[in-house]
């Protein structure tokens, strides 16, 4: 049997089960179980499924424990950022966790700059103001005086919530809590004098547990209900999915793409970067795996090809990416959108806003599919070198290589086009970046290896 470790992936439009395990020193994965994962719209507000979520879950877990084959140590969880539910004192779910993407805190970043000294916020934070982030959709709940704050015993961040009800265990990782904007990014823990200020209360925010920690083992129950032992360890990985990521890539002076849904663009340092022109570029100092800082950018990425491809198919057009890439190369619009721009954050039609932006821009309106794709790829590699040279004035020194990962690494046209436009080589993969970070992180908490660099996992 191979001892085996389970990393439980969770991404915004589907999720996924890897079994990870190590043969002469090389990490070998396998996929056992993917499905899907969407946002639910109920009332005026948008969610996440959080129940069919953890039996999905669950479900992969069965199907790796009835392998004979595989000796399952322990199980890691990481997740998209910000995002979080709550449990009242019995355990209970209070409620479903919202989703980011809904309107409830659009502008709210605003108007905590109206009453915030925002340069000592961001020194304390390191955190870049987004109206995403926990922060404000915690705002929110507080000015429509939700009852849920007053009687939650915790507040759970997505990989903490689902930890929760394997373990029974409360408590919050830091590299998902760093992206709440209510962590202290010097000391590492709950910026509790904020909390309070915002009139939350600090009671709710459980122990911060670093990636590497054993969170807890299976509870009886969940471990008979999925055919596993007690002995079974949920292990806090980085539980930011973009952590864990980017746990896989070069050091610097290489800087990091995750590609995916989201861009993050960024490097992995010692000591958070806190001054002025950190927060001006819009940098985020987010706890990283190992200690260290990632220092980065979150831009829009391939949410703009998923959502062009997704209107596409409606259309019944053929828009496998062998197809529509080759397209893309052949054609020679120069046109390069602002992908920061709020326009593109949600809209209803993604082809039409994009043809609407380049008509009051006075730019060349793509037509064809192929020039779409061109257009939304060199806009993303020229959004990446800005990131570069604003990385660049806040280093020591410069950035010497990009090491794309993630499934956009895939991407051979953006990486050519990041290449062309930077300047600078760029090195794809490892495409599974987040399950591999993921698993190795599991394997040295377990006793299996001592660090990253005794495996081959490229």
């Amino acid at each position: 049997m191979k001892n085996t470790f389970l990393a439980v992936d969770f991404g915004g439009g589907s999720g996924r089960v890897m079994a990870g395990y190590i043969i002469d020193k090389k990490l070998c994965l396998e996929e056992i179980y993917r499905f899907k994962n969407r946002q639910i719209r109920l009332g005026k507000h948008l969610y996440w499924d959080f129940p069919a979520l953890f039996e999905d879950m669950k479900d992969g877990i069965r199907k790796a424990a009835q392998r004979k084959d595989l000796n399952i140590q322990s199980i890691g969880i990481d997740t998209w950022g910000v995002d979080f539910g709550f449990v009242d004192k019995h355990g209970n779910l209070l409620s479903l966790p919202m989703c980011y993407r809904d309107e409830i805190t659009k502008g709210l970043s605003e108007d905590f700059i109206k009453t915030h000294d925002v340069r000592k916020h961001y020194s304390q934070s390191g955190i870049q103001m987004m109206d995403i982030n926990s922060i404000y959709q915690l705002i929110s709940m507080k000015r429509e005086k939700s009852p849920i704050l007053d009687i939650a015993e915790n507040i759970l961040f997505m990989p903490d919530l689902f930890s929760f009800f394997l373990t029974g265990k409360a408590n919050c990782e830091y590299t998902i809590a760093s992206t709440s904007e209510l962590l202290d990014a010097k000391t590492r823990n709950w910026n509790k004098e904020l909390i309070s200020e915002l009139g939350l209360r600090n009671d709710i925010f459980p122990e911060i547990v670093m990636p590497g920690s054993v969170r807890g083992t299976l509870t009886k129950d969940v471990a008979e209900d999925l055919g596993l032992t007690t002995d079974v360890k949920v292990v806090a990985v980085g539980s930011h999915d973009t952590q864990s990521a980017s746990y896989t890539a070069s050091d610097y002076p290489s800087a990091f793409i995750s590609s995916g849904t989201w861009s993050l663009l960024g490097v992995a340092i010692d000591e958070p970067i806190l001054n002025e022109n950190a927060r001006t570029s819009g940098f985020s100092n987010e706890g990283g795996v190992g200690g260290k800082i990632n220092l980065l950018q979150n831009i829009t990425g391939l949410w703009f090809l998923q959502r062009l491809i997704a209107q596409w198919e409606e259309r019944g057009e053929n828009v496998s990416y062998d197809r529509i890439l080759p397209l893309a190369e052949q054609s020679d619009i120069d046109t390069v959108l602002d992908v920061d721009d709020p326009i593109f954050t949600n809209p209803r039609d993604m082809d039409q806003t994009i043809c609407d932006y380049c008509k009051v821009h006075k730019m060349q309106v793509p037509k064809t599919i192929g020039e779409k794709v061109k257009v939304v790829l060199q806009s993303l590699a020229h959004r990446y070198a800005k990131g570069i040279q604003d990385l660049n004035s806040l280093l020591q020194q410069p950035i010497k290589q990009i090491n794309i990962i993630g499934g956009g690494s895939q991407n051979k046209v953006l990486n050519r086009l990041t290449e062309l436009v930077t300047n600078l080589p760029v090195v794809a993969g490892p495409v599974e970046a987040t399950a591999i970070g993921n698993i190795l992180v599991q394997a040295i908490a377990c006793g299996e290896i001592k660090d990253k660099q005794e495996i081959i996992y490229k």
